[in-house]
Order: structure tokens, then C-alpha cells, then sequence
């Protein structure tokens, strides 16, 4: 670990979520995995800036840095592996960008599975061009200062949400969810069960069949009826 004031370089954690794994989530909707989780974590304050194609999943590559410097989150694009979502801590606040086009085709180089700045971003419409993910709180033109300090593979806060080092981020439309890797078979175990609740329900609509008398039930229950 970097032993200067300010700067907190970790050793990369072992990787702990397998690829077979990543496919499931890959294939989950935000919310149902929001709802196997008891609907208590992730954010929707970060917007998706990238040409949408569905969500991804990816395993968190984790910065903190102070508001409008990018040194560290550079130095996190030089050690990204195939797979990783760089996930960055910047306060949440601007004036100014975290990353830009330069910075996004580099982690496209690099086989990475999506961003996610809790800060700004810039080069807002050639983002807007690749499928790669992006999710931020905003855009600014002016661009980042590269001083530090910063910190590298450690838990950071996104919008509230911990994220740890090599922790599971899963994105769509509906936001962004971290699970964590000792927890992620047994969600998406409950996540696949109510994905069979759910498409049963569909083909019951579809069949004319629903069963909708839990809304009166409810109703008389709680004195409205």
C-alpha cells in the first residue's frame, strides 16, 4: 500500500465472483434483484449517458477521489482487467468532469463491463454513441485536475450505496444495485424464483385468468371498503 499523505494504493483483492456467475446477473432485472434484496440498497440518483442496450453486470474496481481529480481513477484505467466495473467515489458534486472520451476508449480497450462516477462527466454525446456503460450524476465541460490525493481498491459510498472492491454492480434503466460476492448465489437464487412468480403472473393476464380480489380484500382489510 502507497505510504504518501493522502494516497491509499491497496493490493487488488482476490477475485471472489466467477464468470459464470457475472452471465446470471447479467441476465437480472435491477428491480428484481432490488426486490431479492429486500428493497434496502442501491440508487437511481445516477442517470445512464451511454446508447442502452439492456443492462450488465461486472465486478466493482473501487476509487474514492476528491471532487474534480481523476489521477487516481487514471491509475485504476491502468490496472482494469477484463470484466471490471470502475466504480467511482467523487463526491458527488462538480464543477468538474471525472472522465471523457479519451478515458472511455481506454477502458473500452481494456474489456471493461461499465463506469459509475458518483460525479460529473464530459464528451457527453460521444459517450452517448457507445453501448459501453456509463452512469453519472451529470455532465460538465470543464475538465478534471490530476493531482490526487486519492484511494484505490477500497469501499466507497455511490449515492449512499456501499460498494466494496470486487462486489457484483448490476445496471439498467431502473439504476445501479451492488451484491456483494458472499451473498450473490443465494440472490440470485430469489431472484429466479420471483422472475417464475412473474412470468406466471403474465401469462395468467394474457389468459384472461388474473387473480385481482386481493385489492378488494386488502381494501375491506385496512377499513377503506
Amino acid at each position: 500500500m502507497s505510504k504518501i499523505q493522502g494516497f491509499h494504493i491497496h493490493a487488488r483483492p482476490a477475485v471472489a465472483v466467477s464468470d459464470a456467475l457475472l452471465a446470471r446477473y447479467r441476465g437480472f432485472q435491477v428491480a428484481n434483484i432490488s426486490d431479492a434484496m429486500s428493497r434496502t440498497t442501491g440508487t437511481s440518483a445516477l442517470r445512464p449517458f451511454h446508447q442502452r442496450d439492456g443492462g450488465f453486470a461486472g465486478r466493482a474496481l473501487t476509487v474514492r477521489t476528491r471532487p474534480g481529480d481523476n489521477l487516481l481513477v487514471h491509475h485504476a484505467i491502468d490496472t482494469c482487467a477484463p470484466g471490471d466495473v470502475l466504480v467511482v467515489d467523487a463526491g458527488g458534486v462538480g464543477p468538474n468532469a471525472i472522465i471523457g472520451e479519451i478515458m472511455l476508449a481506454l477502458l473500452i480497450a481494456r474489456g471493461a463491463a461499465g463506469i459509475v462516477i458518483d460525479g460529473l462527466i464530459r464528451d457527453s454525446d460521444t459517450i452517448a454513441r457507445h453501448s459501453l456503460p456509463v452512469y453519472a450524476r451529470g455532465v460538465s465541460h470543464r475538465g478534471p485536475y490530476k493531482d490526487g490525493p486519492g484511494e484505490l481498491h477500497v469501499p466507497v459510498s455511490i449515492d449512499g450505496m456501499v460498494v466494496r472492491p470486487g462486489d457484483i454492480i448490476v445496471g439498467d434503466g431502473d439504476g445501479l444495485l451492488a451484491v456483494p460476492p458472499e451473498e450473490a448465489e443465494d440472490i440470485a437464487a430469489r431472484v429466479e424464483a420471483i422472475e417464475r412468480v412473474e412470468a406466471e403472473a403474465l401469462q395468467a393476464i394474457a389468459e384472461g385468468r388474473a387473480d385481482r380480489s386481493w385489492v378488494v380484500r386488502t381494501l375491506r382489510e385496512k377499513g377503506a371498503l
